[in-house]
């Protein structure tokens, strides 16, 4: 505690993630520290680029990471 106030330490997680478009199909790798949003946006094409181009977009696979740095590096 540092004063009166305590001392909250945020931690934020981040996840490496499989998607495919399906069986034997095509599959994607990503890095993102909101899963739920991030397969979300999959989903629903909003973004653009391979995903939505190659209709990737079933989770398939995922691994929490407690650093970015480490997250990164599995994914690679």
């Amino acid at each position: 505690m540092w004063g009166d106030k305590a001392v909250i330490k945020m931690d934020k997680n981040f996840y490496v993630y499989m998607l495919a478009s399906d069986h034997y199909g095509t599959i994607y790798i990503g890095v993102t520290s909101d899963l739920p949003k991030r397969i979300w946006q999959h989903k629903n094409g909003v973004v653009e680029g391979f995903t939505k181009k190659y209709d990737v977009h079933n989770l398939v696979y995922y691994e929490e990471h407690h650093n970015a740095e480490a997250a990164i590096i599995r994914e690679r």
